[in-house]
C-alpha cells in the first residue's frame, strides 16, 4: 500500500489499511514528535486526525487514478496525552456527497485507550471529481 504522501512519510507516519469509507494510520511515537512536556505534540495529532478523516474518503480501486481531497473544516477533542509506543488514528467516512464528504476519526494508545476524536468535513477538488489527479 503506496502512501504517495512526502510530509506523512517524513513525519514516520504508516498507513496500515485503506478500504472504501476507512483509513488506519499508525506512528511510533519517538522525541521529534513531543512537545516540551514530554506528550505527543497537538499538531501532530491533529496531522494524524486529518490523514485519517481525508484518506477515509479518498479510497480508488486497484489502477485506478489517485484522487486529492482538501480539509474544508477540521475539529479535534483532546482527551488524553501520549506518552511512548504507538498509536492509531483510524477514520471514516459518515456521509458522502458528489463533492462533499463528512469524516470522524480516533486516535487510540497502543494500549486502547482513546486519546482524541476528530470531526471533519472534506472537498474533493474539481479536477478529482472529473477524473484528474492532480490538484494545483
Amino acid at each position: 500500500m503506496q502512501l504517495h504522501n512526502p510530509f506523512l512519510q517524513g513525519l514516520g507516519v504508516t498507513l496500515v489499511r485503506w478500504v472504501p469509507g476507512e483509513a488506519e494510520f499508525q506512528l511510533h511515537i519517538s522525541e521529534q514528535h513531543l512537545n516540551r512536556q514530554g506528550a505527543l505534540h497537538g499538531g501532530m495529532i491533529a496531522t494524524l486526525m486529518d490523514a485519517a478523516c481525508g484518506y477515509a474518503g479518498l479510497h480508488t480501486g486497484e489502477g485506478e487514478a489517485e484522487i486529492h481531497g482538501l480539509t474544508a473544516m477540521l475539529n479535534i477533542a483532546y482527551l488524553q496525552p501520549a506518552f511512548e509506543g504507538s498509536v492509531s488514528a483510524l477514520g471514516r467516512v459518515r456521509r458522502a456527497g458528489r463533492s462533499l464528504y463528512f469524516a470522524e476519526a480516533e486516535l487510540l494508545s497502543d494500549t486502547g485507550v482513546l486519546l482524541a476524536t476528530a470531526q471533519g468535513t472534506f472537498k474533493k477538488p474539481r479536477a478529482s471529481i472529473r477524473g484528474g489527479n492532480h490538484v494545483t
